[in-house]
C-alpha cells in the first residue's frame, strides 16, 4: 500500500490527502557532484501541463509539507514536490556537507532529471530562501518565484555553530519530543483545531529515517540561508509573496520587506491564517497561485 521506504508508522494516517499522499511518494536515483554514487531522492508528482510547479519545503520537514496544496495546483500544471537534501525521505549519504550550497546542487541535479524545463519555483519558509538561492544561481530554470512566509530575510538561530557533542544530539532529541513539536505546530496555525494527530504524524514520520540527526545539526552549524538578505533585490524572476497575515513563527514584517526589495512582485495577504498557508488555507492559497501564473504567462 506504501512505498516500502517509509516507516511503519505510516500505517496511522487518517487523513486522506494524507494517505494519497504518501501513497504516491516515490525516489528516484539522482546524480550530482557531490559523490560518486546517486542520492536516493523522495517526490511527489502529480497532474499534467505547463508551466511545471516545483514545490520546497521548510526546515525539519518534507513532502507531506503540501499534501493538501499540490492537489489543487495539479488540476491545470506537473507539479513536483520534493524533498530537499539532508530532509525529509531524501536519503541522507554520510559523506555528503549538509550545506545550503550543496542542496543547491542537488536540486538543480534534481530539476535537470525530473522537469528540465522552466518551472515555477514556490518555496515555503526554509523552502523560500532555498528557492531565492536557486534563482538566483539558476535563472534559466525559473520562469515564476512564488514565496510562502519565506525565510530569507529573517536569521536563522546562531547557536547553529556550537552544536558540538553532545550538545548537538541533546538538542535533536529534544526537538523531537512529540510535546514540542506539537507546541511549534501550535504556533504555526491561527487556528489550533489544524493540529490533529494526523497532522503531528506527518510532520515526525522523516525522524525515523537513517541520518536525521547528524543531517539536521549539520545544516544547522552551517548558518543556513542567513547570508542571503543583501541578495534577495538581485531576483528578476516576477514574484508572487504569500504570507498569513496571523504568522507567528516569522511575523508579518519580513513580507512588506520582500515586496519592497522585489521590484516585479505582488503581495498577497492570506486572511486568519498563520505560517502555513498552504495547510490552513490551501484554496485560497492555490486560487491565488494559480492566478499569478497565468497573469505572468499571459
Amino acid at each position: 500500500m506504501y512505498p516500502n521506504f517509509l516507516p511503519a508508522t505510516i500505517a496511522q494516517l487518517t487523513e486522506p490527502t494524507s494517505i494519497e499522499l504518501a501513497r504516491q511518494i516515490q525516489r528516484r536515483e539522482i546524480l550530482t557532484p557531490l559523490r560518486s554514487d546517486a542520492i536516493a531522492t523522495a517526490f511527489v508528482q502529480q497532474g499534467v501541463g505547463n508551466p511545471p510547479i516545483l514545490l520546497l519545503h521548510g526546515f525539519d520537514s518534507s513532502v507531506f509539507e503540501f499534501r493538501r496544496l499540490q492537489p489543487l495546483l495539479a488540476t491545470n500544471h506537473a507539479t513536483w514536490n520534493i524533498d530537499l537534501l539532508g530532509f525529509g525521505f531524501t536519503d541522507r549519504p554520510t559523506n555528503v556537507s549538509f550545506t545550503p550550497a550543496a542542496i543547491k546542487t542537488h536540486l538543480y541535479c534534481t530539476w535537470k532529471t525530473l522537469i528540465g524545463q522552466p518551472m515555477v519555483l514556490v518555496g515555503a519558509s526554509m523552502g523560500g530562501a532555498a528557492a531565492i538561492d536557486f534563482a538566483l544561481s539558476h535563472p534559466e530554470a525559473v520562469k515564476q518565484l512564488i514565496l510562502i512566509d519565506s525565510a530569507g530575510f529573517a536569521a536563522g538561530p546562531e547557536i547553529g555553530k556550537f552544536l558540538i557533542p553532545p550538545l548537538g544530539y541533546l538538542a535533536t532529541e529534544f526537538l523531537r519530543r512529540p510535546g514540542v513539536r506539537r507546541r511549534v505546530s501550535l504556533q504555526a496555525y491561527a487556528d489550533p483545531s489544524f493540529v490533529t494527530a494526523d497532522a503531528d504524524l506527518c510532520a515526525a514520520l522523516h525522524l525515523q529515517l537513517a541520518g536525521w540527526q547528524q543531517a539536521l545539526i549539520a545544516f544547522t552549524k552551517s548558518n543556513g540561508y542567513n547570508f542571503l538578505a543583501n541578495k534577495i533585490a538581485q531576483v528578476t524572476q516576477p514574484t508572487q509573496i504569500i504570507w498569513g497575515d496571523r504568522d507567528r513563527i516569522l511575523g508579518i514584517a519580513d513580507a512588506e520587506k520582500f515586496t519592497a526589495a522585489l521590484p516585479h512582485s505582488q503581495l498577497v495577504w492570506i486572511p486568519n491564517c498563520g505560517h502555513v498557508p498552504h495547510l490552513e488555507k490551501p484554496e485560497i492559497t492555490a486560487e491565488a497561485i494559480l492566478a499569478f501564473i497565468s497573469s505572468s504567462t499571459v
